[in-house]
């Protein structure tokens, strides 16, 4: 059961998300609403449950991992399908370990506002539903106060669920809970000759297109762990997670992780590593080794094909040539020998003219060696008139895949400490406008803009 918070307030609520379950996102600020997403009271039929799970911290086995913090409300039905409303910070459960089973307000709040709008970046992932806040006091590195993230997903099971019971050597738990899982969400695999084989296959292959999608738009998840990754494929548990800025593919995001584990550059390995940890699970059930084998290598081919059309589309271009590769290889190099932004980069390029290199002032001003953009600039213009590319209709399709809005730390930030203070506006505000990230929206161009100097300084790390 939960445990209840005292003086519960509203803080924020997406209607995106809420739609999903039916509800009525004005209804979600009201009294009764805000103590049952709070867990001071229970929704009708309503009957929570913890899951326990175990998994591989920075690439240790670390048992038993206890249960994320998190409340399973029950299912509601939507348009879309059935979703799971869990509570995250509502207190300790029967799997807790030695923490409080309690979120802060901080980190909620950047839990709610990257859920939604990675949502809206077409990259899979949990949903955000409602931030309620206390003024309880809860230690961290400082003193901070409580708050509750109400999330939505198909399931949360996760890696590390199916680790916990082939460490325990619980092989009738393991095998409940993989025909679950196929029977719910993968009911087409049950007809396969090796229906669990098929399984790790498919978890393999989404797991590798949503990583494609997060290096696609400069997203860093920051802990990898086993216990963070969906058996659906979905961006899971977010915490010190990070949009590239100043481009380096060896960034780091998360001040916990000193050997650099998961930085940009790792994430697609540990990504792979992490399905062969599931495919250790299920080894049981698959049977040997060589058809597991199988399984996992549909990682890479699966990623390198999700990555290559997503990058055909991020520079505009409508057919595949031989050395585009090597046109894609041009631009990140120069990309890390210069430490240019991320995302301004890839939406200025939608503004390049292939018949007028004297209009590129803005794109070569991100640039410190001007002669190698313009080098590189010459080749992607040469590509483009390979397929008698339209600027204006490129420029459209370049805008539809290009976010010009992500959540930079610094923007997060800011609506942390408004949050903190008692004043939602900007959180609110900021959730708009992540929630139509492609749009140009007039009069927010501000939130678009590079960090300022001071944001140089932000640290986030695991604790929340």
């Amino acid at each position: 059961m939960p445990t209840p918070l005292p003086a519960p307030y509203f803080v924020a609520a997406s209607s995106r998300a809420a739609s999903l379950v039916g509800l009525d996102v004005e209804a979600l600020a009201q009294d009764d609403f805000v103590s049952a997403f709070t867990g001071n009271t229970l929704l009708p039929g309503s009957e929570p449950v913890s899951a326990v799970y175990s998994g591989h911290q920075f690439g240790v086995w670390a048992g038993q991992l206890g249960d994320g913090r998190a409340i399973l409300l029950g299912d509601a039905d939507g348009p879309e399908g059935r979703m799971e409303l869990q509570l995250k910070g509502a207190g300790k459960t029967p799997y807790s370990r030695m923490g409080d089973g309690r979120a802060v307000l901080r980190s909620s709040i950047r839990e709610f506002l990257c859920s939604e709008a990675m949502a809206a970046l077409g990259i899979p992932t949990t949903r955000a539903l409602v931030v309620t806040g206390s003024n309880q006091r809860v230690m961290r590195e400082n003193i901070e106060t409580a708050a509750v993230v109400t999330r939505m997903a198909p399931s949360f099971v996760r890696f590390g669920s199916f680790e916990h019971w082939h460490y325990r050597d619980k092989p009738e738990e393991l095998r409940v809970l993989a025909d679950y899982v196929i029977d719910t969400f993968y009911a087409e695999l049950r007809a396969a000759a090796n229906p669990y084989k098929e399984l790790l296959a498919e978890v393999t292959r989404r797991t590798a297109r949503m990583i494609a999608g997060w290096q696609s738009v400069g997203f860093m998840h920051s802990v990898m762990n086993t216990d963070n990754m969906s058996i659906l494929g979905l961006t899971i548990d977010y915490g010190p997670f990070g949009f590239m800025e100043a481009f380096d593919v060896n960034h780091i995001c998360n001040h916990t992780d000193q050997g650099g584990r998961y930085s940009y550059a790792n994430q697609v390995a540990i990504g792979h590593w992490n399905c062969y940890a599931l495919g250790n699970a299920l080894l049981p059930l698959i049977g040997t080794v060589d058809e597991a084998q199988e399984a996992l290598d549909a990682y890479m081919p699966a990623f390198e094909a999700k990555l290559d059309e997503l990058l055909h589309a991020k520079l505009g271009l409508a057919t595949v040539q031989e050395g585009d590769r090597d046109l894609f290889d041009g631009l990140f190099s120069m990309m890390q020998a210069g430490h240019v932004d991320f995302t301004l980069l890839f939406r200025r390029l939608g503004e390049l003219q292939v018949e007028a290199a004297d209009t590129d002032a803005l794109l070569r001003d991100l640039f410190i060696d001007r002669p190698a953009f313009d080098e590189w600039a010459g080749r992607y213009r040469a590509r483009l008139r390979l397929e008698n590319s339209v600027d204006a209709e490129r420029r459209a399709a370049m805008n539809r895949v290009n976010p010009k809005y992500v959540l930079r730390n610094y923007l997060a930030q800011q609506a942390i400490e408004h949050a903190q203070n008692g004043d939602y506006a900007l959180v609110h505000e900021l959730l708009a406008v992540l929630e139509q990230p492609f749009d140009e929206q007039p009069g927010k161009e501000h939130y678009a803009a590079l960090p300022p100097d001071w944001a140089a300084h932000l640290e986030v790390s695991c604790s929340s």
